[in-house]
């Protein structure tokens, strides 16, 4: 036990003569890993800093296109184009309701707008077949529209309109207040979705000119 006593003590005298000798070497190799990581926080900072760098990602651009909305002309001769810029919208459902909104909203130039008057659109959709639902709400059913001709120019302003600018529908049904309804005033079926009637544009009803008489020989 003596010996092992004395053994001890020698190697307990020997490490702390040791230690100090190389204690610079063994805490250099301790800051080391410290050292890299400062040295990395320090990457990071500077890249925290750094302006970033242009990108090749294009602007926000509103893009609009121009449609012919279909007015009353004065003096009941027939529906006649007014262009409009209107925004752009990739789904057709939402771009015929920007369309039937502008509709609404009458005529920017004093033509008679058959369908102004306080209705709303309430929803716009398009079925496979080409078939556009227009929902419309009730509003627009209390306007009075005197006599089965200015009715036909209210329902065909927006069948036609819609129908011109987009080719890819061929048929409206105009829905008022979430129903399918019978008129809007007693004329017109609206029952079942209407084809295009291009016989209303005001061009098409014009009275062709009388030839000049021939001078007689």
């Amino acid at each position: 036990m003596r010996k092992a006593d004395l053994a001890i003590g020698i190697g307990l005298g020997a490490l702390l003569v040791v230690v100090p000798l190389t204690a610079h070497r063994w805490s250099r190799w301790l800051r080391q890993p410290v050292a890299a990581a400062d040295e990395a926080t320090a990457a990071t900072d500077a890249d925290v800093d750094r302006e970033p760098e242009p990108t090749e990602a294009p602007a926000d651009v509103h893009r609009t296109i121009n449609v012919k909305l279909l007015f009353e002309e004065p003096g009941g001769a027939g529906l006649v184009p007014e262009e409009r810029s209107v925004a752009y919208h990739a789904n057709l459902s939402r771009q015929l309701r920007v369309v039937v909104d502008e509709l609404l909203r009458g005529s920017l130039a004093g033509k008679v707008s058959p369908l102004a008057g306080g209705g709303r659109v309430q929803e716009v959709f398009v079925t496979a077949r080409g078939v556009a639902y227009v929902d419309i709400s009730k509003e627009i059913a209390d306007k009075p529209l005197p006599g089965e001709t200015a009715e036909m120019l209210a329902v065909f302003s927006l069948v036609n309109s819609i129908t011109m600018n987009f080719p890819a529908v061929k048929r409206v049904q105009i829905l008022i207040d979430g129903r399918i309804a019978e008129t809007l005033g007693g004329h017109v079926d609206l029952s079942r979705p209407l084809l295009p009637d291009p016989t209303l544009l005001a061009s098409s009803r014009a009275v062709p000119a009388v030839p000049a008489a021939t001078p007689a020989s």
